[in-house]
């Protein structure tokens, strides 16, 4: 697809846009207006004075009286004429003209009667009045509310640590929701805080403050369902065959509903990554952009291709075009030839079957030759990995290093930040910090211990010194996870805390370490032991989860980005909390975290460009190095959960010392079995004549390459040997024997000595041989000599 690609990668969570500005009607909207100041006057916290009494019902007989103008079946009718949601206040200053009292009194009368008959749920405003209008009636209407019920959201929110401010975000928002719906607190439910979710990012762009907490209280206390949250109810889930086509903009018609049954029949033997990539291939990169770019395809009943139509696609599918004209080669490019083949054959086989497939029976537009170069594909691809594997295995230790020193700065300065007073200064790094009051939003779901932000007063930079330090413990731990045990991300993500188990050995009865993977990707369960190394790792996350959680690591589901599916509440390790309670990381998290990471390290490969680190890219270190060190390729295949050597080999990159070490060992090892006197030890005098030979081999052009114990042939006429190797360093000088070989055959001729001319001859070709085979592409030239020119008098050939 080409700049013009449709955006069809989301949304992954559901946005409800037909939620957004609902009108909902008070239980007294038709009330009259003195039945209406009868009511206010009933409220839980009426004041008992009568001067304050009056001010509130005169305030209310002002805003009744104003919405009288408008016309409405019902007071919600005439606040929406009035447009009072968003200037709820345009009739104060004609009020002013008419009253003697001080503007600011009326105003404070006018305001105080429009929240009595909020609260009275006589008025039931948008949540546009309530982004801009500050209202003491949230307390208000909480006052209403059942004190058992508010009793228990509070207990849970406290044993489950939830902060103070939080708390506070979570009231308002469920103020808002009953005075904007008319329902009490047990009456709410999942469509309304998805209505103002809705509203915040449609009206303001921004998600509304305290909404996942919201959810997280109301599931634990049965108003909404237990162990739910607010972003896996979100979330769409897999999507259907005709869902994942329809998302393409495919034209209405048999070709479209022909892909919708083709993948609903591959839906049954591969798994919804698999099937996104079939709908992606086939219903975007293939069909939709003949659609495009072919109008007259639109609605076809066939999917015979003229041959120019084929050609013109697999032109444009060979290439990405960017929004800003840049080209590059699409990398699966053979996937989808290969996919789209596989359509018109699946088609032709099942045809056998189902005469209702026949009319789509045609010749492929994709033919065998254009998917022949599929191997050569994937030895390129193994190179290319092979050479990231080299690149990045040096960097390792540096980069350890780098996490390491990055988390005990972060703990230092936390440590200062927690001896530090609000509003004082103190000293890191060369840097000063102020240490704030405020909460910045980068530090929600914090708990007191790290709570403590700063700014930096060189920069001005404003910052969270408690998540600074839990993004340089959990990077350093997942980093230090992927390295010692070579797992997937995705196998990451899904470590729970009962992963950890225990084997006795039968020989020694000593108890070993095990972390139970649950299957992924081949869908085997298998178990790795625990080295030292990683047992300190998955300590250190265990701790912290339990330290901070009343000793327990908290349950939370897993959303699996593969499959579109949510797992159970389960202990998982690799959790954090960014204000709506513990999520389980996700793996966008993970990987633009380590891209951050190369990038302020400045890490670059051979040919000067920015590295990008990746989770897999520590799996396959993994896997070389443990064979490095003399693991058995099969037995690291067990590790990696592969089920043939084939998928495991692609993981190790060979160095040159290793293949040494490795043949050296095989050599040792063969002699070993051998009889002794076959591999005799070399006297003194032998060994000094062997190095002998080998330093004999050093000439002035490079090395001789004769065998041992054989002595030169040509005696030292090392030009014309073809067992001469030419150093490169030697071009030069063999360059400058030619010249003198060509002036020394003038001379020769000049003076009539033809046999000399005839050996220089043979000197000189052999010497341009050499030249030639040794010499990169240069931009300079060397001089070969004039061509010879036949006698005009010449016989003709």
């Amino acid at each position: 697809m080409t700049s013009e690609q449709l955006k069809v990668a989301g949304p992954y969570y559901r946005e409800h846009p037909e939620l957004v500005d609902q009108v909902f009607a008070g239980p007294h909207d038709t009330a009259v207006k003195d039945e209406v100041l009868r009511l206010v006057a009933k409220l839980p916290d009426w004041p008992v004075t009568e001067y304050a009494s009056n001010r509130l019902l005169e305030g209310a007989d002002w805003v009744l009286d104003w919405l009288l103008i408008f016309p409405g079946a019902g007071w919600r009718d005439r606040w929406v004429a009035a447009g009072a949601d968003t200037n709820p206040l345009g009739w104060l200053p004609e009020r002013h003209g008419e009253d003697h009292r001080d503007p600011k009194t009326v105003r404070q009368i006018a305001v105080a009667g429009m929240r009595t008959l909020i609260v009275s749920r006589v008025v039931l405003p948008g949540h546009e009045f309530f982004a801009t209008w500050k209202t003491k009636g949230y307390q208000q209407v909480l006052v209403q509310q059942d004190p058992a019920l508010i009793a228990r959201i509070e207990a849970f929110a406290e044993q489950h640590q939830i902060s103070r401010r939080q708390q506070r975000d979570v009231w308002t928002v469920l103020a808002r929701i009953m005075l904007h719906t008319g329902k009490d607190l047990q009456d709410v439910s999942a469509e309304d805080l998805f209505e103002l979710r809705a509203h915040y990012r449609e009206k303001h762009g921004v998600p509304a403050a305290g909404l996942g907490q919201t959810w997280t209280l109301l599931a634990g206390v049965g108003i909404l369902p237990k162990d739910s949250s607010l972003r896996a109810a979100l979330r769409v889930g897999q999507r259907t065959p005709a869902e994942l086509v329809d998302r393409y903009g495919l034209a209405p018609g048999p070709v479209r509903d022909l892909l919708v049954r083709y993948l609903a029949e591959r839906k049954t033997n591969v798994d919804y990554t698999t099937l996104k990539s079939l709908a992606r291939m086939l219903a975007g990169n293939f069909w939709a952009d003949l659609e495009r770019h072919h109008p007259e395809l639109a609605g076809s009943d066939t999917l015979a291709l003229p041959k120019t139509t084929v050609t013109a696609w697999k032109e444009r599918l060979a290439v990405i075009v960017a929004p800003d004209g840049s080209r590059r080669p699409r990398a699966d490019f053979l996937d989808v030839l290969l996919t789209v083949r596989c359509l018109y054959l699946d088609l032709r086989d099942w045809a056998l079957d189902d005469a209702t497939l026949a009319p789509w029976v045609v010749a492929s537009p994709v033919t065998r030759a254009d998917v022949a170069g599929n191997k050569k594909r994937k030895l390129a691809h193994q190179a290319r990995i092979h050479q990231r594997i080299r690149e990045r295995v040096p960097l390792v230790p540096r980069m350890l290093a780098r996490l390491e020193q990055d988390r005990r700065d972060a703990e230092a300065m936390l440590a200062l930040a927690k001896q530090t007073p609000a509003d004082a200064s103190f000293n890191f790094n060369g840097r000063t910090y102020q240490r704030i009051s405020t909460r910045i939003r980068g530090g929600r779901g914090l708990p007191p211990d790290l709570a403590y932000d700063v700014v930096c007063v060189e920069t001005g930079e404003r910052f969270s010194v408690g998540r600074t330090e839990e993004d340089a413990f959990w990077l350093w731990a997942v980093v230090e996870t992927l390295r010692h045990s070579g797992v997937r991300l995705e196998e990451l993500l899904e470590l729970t805390h009962l992963a950890l188990v225990s084997h006795r050995l039968s020989t020694t009865g000593e108890l070993v370490p095990l972390l139970q993977i649950v299957p992924s990707k081949t869908n085997e369960e298998r178990l790795l032991l625990v080295t030292p190394d990683l047992a300190r790792v998955l300590a250190e996350i265990i701790s912290r989860l339990r330290n901070r959680y009343n000793g327990a690591v908290p349950l939370v589901a897993r959303y699996d980005n593969y499959e579109a599916t949510t797992g159970p509440p389960l202990p998982h390790l690799f959790q954090r909390d960014y204000g709506s309670g513990p999520t389980a990381m996700s793996p966008t998290m993970v990987r633009v975290t380590l891209r951050e990471v190369a990038d302020r390290m400045g890490l670059t490969d051979t040919a000067g460009n920015p590295m990008h680190l990746t989770p897999h890219d520590f799996r396959r270190v993994f896997t070389t190095t443990a064979v490095q060190d003399g693991l058995p390729l099969h037995i690291a295949s067990r590790i990696l959960g592969h089920r043939h050597l084939n998928s495991t080999q692609p993981y190790t990159a060979v160095f040159q010392d290793d293949l040494i070490r490795t043949f050296r060992t095989f050599v040792d090892r063969r002699r070993s079995a051998r009889p002794a006197e076959e591999y005799r030890e070399p006297t003194p005098e032998e060994w000094d004549e062997f190095e002998e030979h080998f330093a004999l081999r050093r000439v002035e052009l490079g090395s001789c390459a004769r065998p041992y114990g054989s002595s030169c042939e040509h005696e030292h006429a090392c030009i014309r040997c073809p067992v001469l190797r030419v150093d490169p360093a030697q071009l030069d000088r063999l360059e400058a024997i030619a010249a003198s070989l060509l002036q020394r055959i003038t001379e020769a001729e000049e003076r009539g000595w033809p046999g000399e001319v005839e050996q220089l001859t043979i000197s000189l070709r052999a010497a341009q041989d050499k030249i030639l085979a040794t010499a990169p592409p240069r931009k300079g030239s060397v001089f070969l000599g004039d061509p010879a020119i036949p006698p005009t008098n010449a016989p003709q050939a």
